[in-house]
């Protein structure tokens, strides 16, 4: 049960209103419960969500709101039934800190579809209480939704896989492609974006990055390493890769065409949606005519989330982050909204509450 108080035992930055300013508040994370999780938050990433949520974009915020979905840190207690968890370890917390877990989905570890999942903030939990996230400086979840970080992968780098890692990461397992010398296209190169080359590139894909903005070729190649960089209103370029692609994975929010895209693929070829344009406008031959398929996905179950950590630790992939303050939150979120990020930040919370 997280509850307010003057003299809370949590320290936080909180939104009061729309205008998502936020400042210090503090409140009462719940006692630990047998099967629960308490974890010392050292790092938490910055999402668009938190901006979404803060600004009461989606007409559904509840203040003071606490956002923050990609929390890394060390466990502190655990309850008497904890069995995969003890203190010192270092762990994680994504999107959802609660399901049913008796449904079908639940039972297929595909938690992220559970019709009573509960997010990590700004939900109604279980008990009632408005759930806080990892802008804070400690958090206690049940131990289904915490994932262990295996050692010597640094916390801060951790933090953004919990979310901006495992959005494209799935969709990528499920529709096999990790498959050596086959082709990906990434549209939009962000948070996620930039993860979804980095995938790629450990498959042993070709990856070709599609953006608007000729001002990311650079790093697009040289940093993570794509093969190819397609500014997408150069038509003369969109047309010499007609048929070219087995995969794309699109993690644009902002509106865009998807013919022009659909076309690029391959028979059977595979487009992964992992953001939230406002609307789909497809003409059925960009599907019918090529046998290809449209999917979309969010996040992902704690099954995916534990194995795509353990990848990205075996495999030393890690996100492209920079690391700012609590006080500097403010300038960062709307840093996020100018698209002025490369390419996540990451709140240190560890040296932001001393």
């Amino acid at each position: 049960m997280a509850s307010e108080s003057e003299n809370g035992n949590c320290s936080a930055w909180a939104a009061r209103d729309p205008s998502g300013i936020l400042s210090p508040y503090k409140f009462n994370r719940r006692a630990i419960r047998s099967d629960d999780v308490s974890l010392r938050i050292t790092h938490c990433g910055v999402c668009y969500a938190d901006v979404i949520s803060t600004r009461n974009m989606h007409h559904n915020s509840m203040y003071p709101l606490v956002p923050g979905h990609e929390i890394a840190g060390v466990v502190t207690e655990v309850g008497s039934d904890v069995k995969g968890y003890k203190v010192g370890d270092h762990v994680g917390v994504g999107t959802y800190v609660n399901s049913c877990r008796a449904c079908e989905n639940c039972d297929n570890a595909l938690e992220n579809y559970c019709a009573k999942s509960v997010f990590t903030f700004n939900r109604i939990d279980t008990d009632g209480t408005v759930t806080k996230g990892g802008y804070s400086t400690h958090i206690v979840v049940h131990e289904r939704y915490c994932f262990k970080i295996p050692d010597g992968y640094p916390l801060e780098k951790a933090a953004p896989l919990l979310c901006a890692g495992i959005t494209v990461y799935t969709p990528m397992m499920r529709h096999n492609m990790n498959q050596p010398g086959k082709s990906l296209g990434v549209i939009g190169l962000g948070g996620l974006g930039h993860m979804a080359v980095k995938f790629g590139k450990a498959f042993g894909l070709k990856v070709t990055v599609f953006s608007t903005s000729e001002s990311k070729r650079e790093e697009a190649i040289n940093l993570l390493g794509a093969d190819n960089f397609v500014i997408s209103s150069n038509k003369e370029q969109m047309e010499s890769l007609k048929s070219s692609l087995h995969f794309i994975v699109d993690t644009a929010s902002g509106d865009h065409p998807f013919d022009p895209y659909m076309s690029l693929l391959k028979v059977g070829g595979v487009m992964a949606l992992a953001g939230f344009p406002s609307e789909i406008k497809l003409h059925p031959a960009s599907l019918n005519l090529g046998a290809r398929t449209l999917s979309g996905s969010i996040v992902g179950g704690t099954k995916d989330i534990q194995e795509m950590v353990n990848f990205c630790a075996s495999n030393k992939i890690y996100p492209e982050i920079e690391i700012i303050k609590m006080d500097y939150i403010n300038e960062a979120l709307q840093r996020v909204v100018n698209r002025d990020v490369k390419y996540r930040f990451v709140i240190d919370i560890e040296n932001s509450f001393k």
